[in-house]
């Protein structure tokens, strides 16, 4: 008669440590043999040798019962981990696969020739090559660029409609009272492209030949002298209100419907000063027909080096044309974040910034949340000055 006395537990725990991919055949033997204490006391080694091998053998279907278990579970753990980082990181990542699939429209609101349509025209011909396929520039002009923004505003949120907006947008939101939109909270905001500064521009014959001069001037001659803008609320009109301002001179308003016939009438000697676009008047400067005074912007001009920048004289002072890609409310971020990636490139590919330069632009590469801040602080700024002046439009 066979008995034998063993421990359940010593021998779980014993097979338990065995480690399937380190333990041979042998090891696994020699745990059950050391956890099963056998004792023979009588008759019938051989049918005691038959009963232990039967336990050996029950004991080795349950360690790969066991095994099997363990396995399972590591592997749904690991496919679990595998499939949360998956997530993530399409969270993170890029657009969908699928976008773009077919032409991307980008609105201007302004004509054809002029800075935002030359640096939407840029930044398209950029991102057709980035994501093989078109993004064609279609210029909807009319209400001082209300018209084009209340398009894309109203357009599907799926990417394939938006805006090349411009300060218009951030000074409209004061200047309209009627607007049928609100830019700032109907649009999301992708990725600023580029700043152009004004220039403070006088003809030849004018007696000042710097910013000291020409306050000198309007202040001992109080609303004698005239300024020129492109239109009430554009930003030359702004820009030169706020100039007015911190220098606390009077001038008298004339207002003109668009930026070349300022630039005629400032030629002829017809008006004083005028605030114009870089592009538009640079040529006029460089052959001597207009005196640059000063450009707009916090620093001076690559393309007017010579020319001091306004904050020069007056620290604080600035007023740029800038642009930037905005987009329907509820556009996707996983689109939002692939345009922004592919405009950041190109302003740091040499020959894009070249071009930019000989606009007289300067690239400005940012994430969305960059570019929010911008727009809020902008449209904050010029609110100020609207309101100031009373230039209010129905």
């Amino acid at each position: 008669m066979l008995r034998i006395r063993w421990s359940s537990a010593f021998a779980l725990s014993a097979t338990a440590r065995c480690h399937p991919q380190r333990r041979s055949s042998w090891t696994l033997w020699s745990t059950i043999a050391a956890a099963t204490a056998i004792e023979v006391t009588s008759m019938g080694r051989a049918s005691a040798w038959s009963e232990f091998l039967e336990i050996c053998i029950s004991w080795q279907c349950l360690f790969l019962e066991l095994r099997r278990a363990i396995m399972l579970r590591r592997r749904k753990f690991l496919q679990l981990g595998a499939a949360s980082i998956a997530a993530s990181a399409s969270r993170v990542v890029a657009a969908p696969a699928s976008y773009p699939n077919r032409a991307v429209y980008l609105i201007v609101g302004f004509s054809p020739g002029g800075n935002t349509d030359i640096v939407a025209r840029l930044i398209g011909h950029w991102l057709s090559l980035q994501f093989d396929q078109p993004f064609i520039v279609e210029n909807h002009t009319g209400a001082a660029t209300n018209i084009a923004t209340e398009q894309v505003v109203r357009a599907a949120p799926d990417g394939y409609t938006l805006l090349v907006a411009s300060a218009a947008n951030a000074i409209n939101a004061t200047l309209y009272r009627n607007l049928k939109f609100n830019f700032i909270r109907d649009t999301v905001p992708i990725g600023m492209v580029a700043s152009t500064p004004l220039v403070m521009c006088v003809n030849p014959a004018f007696p000042a030949r710097s910013v000291i001069e020409f306050v000198a001037k309007a202040r001992a001659d109080p609303g004698g002298l005239n300024f020129a803008s492109s239109g009430a609320g554009s930003p030359p009109h702004v820009a030169a209100e706020l100039f007015r301002m911190m220098t606390d001179i009077k001038m008298l308003h004339i207002s003109y419907r668009g930026d070349a016939e300022a630039i005629t009438d400032l030629v002829g000697g017809r008006v004083h000063v005028y605030f114009a676009t870089l592009p538009g008047a640079i040529g006029f400067i460089r052959t001597g027909a207009l005196r640059a005074l000063a450009v707009s912007a916090a620093e001076r001009s690559l393309s007017l080096p010579e020319v001091p920048a306004m904050a020069e004289f007056l620290p604080g002072y600035e007023a740029t044309i800038w642009n930037g890609l905005n987009a329907p409310k509820s556009t996707p971020d996983p689109v939002i974040l692939a345009l922004n990636q592919a405009i950041n490139a190109g302003l740091g590919d040499p020959r894009l910034r070249t071009r930019l330069a000989e606009l007289g632009a300067k690239a400005f590469p940012g994430s969305p949340e960059d570019y929010a801040r911008f727009i809020a602080n902008e449209t904050e700024k010029w609110g100020k000055i609207v309101n100031s002046i009373g230039a209010h439009l129905d």
